[in-house]
């Protein structure tokens, strides 16, 4: 496909003319999930889902793989970017009323949701001693779940304790779980553009509309800019 092509896909995308830096940060998120998805993957070449090896195997990417220390933390910085870039992302949603476009709002709840949950499984996997913390406290809280609760726990843990099954699901969950984010992603983004975004007025934004290129994708590279 020709730049010329390309540039033309770019314009059949209108979008209002007001919409602010605020509207920026669904770009910024697609970016820190595939930034911690191509370090995740290099990660997980060299770690170990054992927990007698795990510390050791965060210590040896760090130390012995050749730029291991800066997958390890990019993985980690990203990983708390995008939750500033998120949180910033429904503020502005909470702020605009972007809420009563049901569908969109519906499936970003449980885009953030699911990130929630790969983010705690993800801060298990070195194991070191808030790691284990973590993993007890917070999966204790699923026998609060009526008749089932202590079933479920055990089935997560792997047994009557926090060991290495528990782990080995843990680290499974984390490389399994942003593949379902990218599934939500597009579905909220298609949800997105089926109705089309709210703007800092709240008017009709089919009233004004301009190309996205090169208005907004000038914007977007800016923004991107700043953030790395």
């Amino acid at each position: 496909m020709s730049n010329q092509h390309i540039l033309l896909m770019f314009n059949l995308l209108p979008v209002g003319s007001n919409i602010s830096t605020w509207w920026n940060f669904g770009s910024m998120l697609l970016t820190c999930l595939i930034l911690q998805i191509m370090t995740g993957f290099f990660l997980a070449i060299h770690y170990t889902a054992n927990i007698n090896l795990a510390f050791s195997s965060i210590v040896h990417i760090t130390r012995d793989v050749p730029y291991g220390w800066t997958m390890q933390n990019l993985h980690a910085i990203g990983a708390s970017m995008f939750f500033i870039c998120i949180y910033i992302h429904i503020a502005r949603g909470l702020y605009y009323g972007s809420y009563l476009n049901k569908n969109v709002w519906l499936s970003g709840t449980t885009l953030l949701i699911i990130l929630m949950a790969t983010a705690f499984f993800g801060y298990v996997l070195p194991w070191g001693q808030m790691s284990f913390w973590a993993a007890t406290v917070i999966t204790n809280l699923l026998t609060a779940v009526p008749y089932i609760g202590t079933t479920l726990t055990t089935w997560l843990w792997g047994g009557f304790s926090i060991n290495d099954p528990t782990l080995t699901r843990f680290f499974a969950l984390h490389f399994i779980l942003p593949f379902t984010i990218i599934s939500l992603s597009s579905i909220h983004i298609m949800l997105l553009h089926a109705e089309g975004s709210s703007n800092p007025l709240g008017t009709n934004s089919d009233i004004d509309k301009i190309p996205f290129h090169p208005y907004h994708s000038h914007k977007d590279i800016l923004m991107l800019t700043l953030m790395l």
